[in-house]
């Protein structure tokens, strides 16, 4: 099975300690974050969690205790943009989250890191000509650190229109004119782009639009086969493995205008009060009226094919 962190919050960014003494415990919990009194555990055991996927902007944290994780096959999302302390307050700078991408990438190998730029949005500051130039600086420098970019357009939910008003969808012609870009920065510098969840048109201008985090990507990433039982999709549309998340909605600090895992600042501001490095539970500790159900964990693993890296 594959277990992800970075749905609903930024583990390595926030809470990079608790995960390392989870990994410790061989053990972690996590609510239902639609039922909160169900909780499922989950051993933190490498013979049945397959892959520890990680999504963040700002690894740093966790690099001086990587070696913890060592034992686990990780794949590694780390987001990367170019906008600034108006959109994204508490997200380090840039240069410095692609230091930690490279050193992250020499410690566990390029093909288990992929770079997001996501989500796009167009304003006057942030106008088709300035992505256009950022995304290819940004590739230049993660050329060799990755083969893989993913890039996605603005969704409208409506935590995000509440928190960020002024922010407009992506028209589609902009769209071809960035997926354009985009393309021929990523053939320049060895990578392959590949859209989340948008529309399955813009592959005719080279991008892989099969999703983001398939099946066959993680197998590419983690160098062995998966047999994967049937599920139903996370999102409409979408092939990508999202299940199993450990992580908490309203808990991430980064506060950029168009995060959809937040709800109000104050709510995260309160949660954040609550997180206790030595809890199994992210935020919080278990309740006397919680349920909590082991996760029946079995490796997806496909022992007798393997895939070269």
């Amino acid at each position: 099975m594959i277990i992800n962190t970075g749905s609903r919050t930024d583990i390595p960014a926030f809470y990079s300690a608790w995960l390392i003494n989870r990994v410790h415990a061989g053990f972690l919990m996590a609510r239902n974050p639609y039922y909160p009194k169900l909780v499922s555990r989950y051993v933190l055991d490498p013979r049945s969690v397959d892959a520890l996927v990680f999504c963040t902007k700002n690894p740093e944290p966790i690099l001086k205790d990587i070696h913890e994780l060592d034992a686990f096959r990780q794949f590694w999302y780390v987001t990367i943009t170019p906008y600034g302390k108006d959109i994204e307050p508490n997200v380090p700078d840039k240069h410095r989250v692609i230091e930690s991408f490279i050193t992250l990438s020499k410690h566990i190998g390029h093909k288990r890191m992929v770079w997001r730029y996501d989500p796009v949005f167009v304003n006057q500051k942030y106008d088709i000509a300035y992505h256009i130039r950022a995304f290819e600086t940004i590739a230049s420098l993660l050329e060799g650190y990755t083969d893989r970019a993913v890039f996605s357009f603005i969704d409208l939910y409506e935590k995000t229109k509440r928190n960020f008003p002024e922010v407009r969808e992506v028209s589609y012609d902009d769209q071809i004119t960035l997926t354009k870009a985009f393309v021929q920065s990523c053939e320049k510098h060895h990578m392959i782009l590949t859209g989340c969840l948008e529309s399955k048109e813009l592959a005719r201008y080279g991008a892989d639009m099969n999703g983001c985090m398939t099946k066959q990507i993680i197998e590419q990433a983690i160098g062995e086969e998966l047999s994967v039982p049937k599920g139903t999709p996370a999102r409409d549309g979408c092939s990508c493995l999202l299940g199993n998340d450990i992580g908490a909605y309203n808990t991430c600090a980064h506060f950029c205008k168009y995060c959809y895992a937040n709800y109000d600042r104050e709510i995260v501001i309160r949660n954040m009060k609550k997180h206790d490095p030595e809890s199994p539970l992210l935020i919080g500790h278990i309740e006397a009226d919680d349920t909590v159900k082991d996760v029946n964990q079995k490796s997806w693993i496909n022992a007798q094919l393997k895939l070269d890296l």
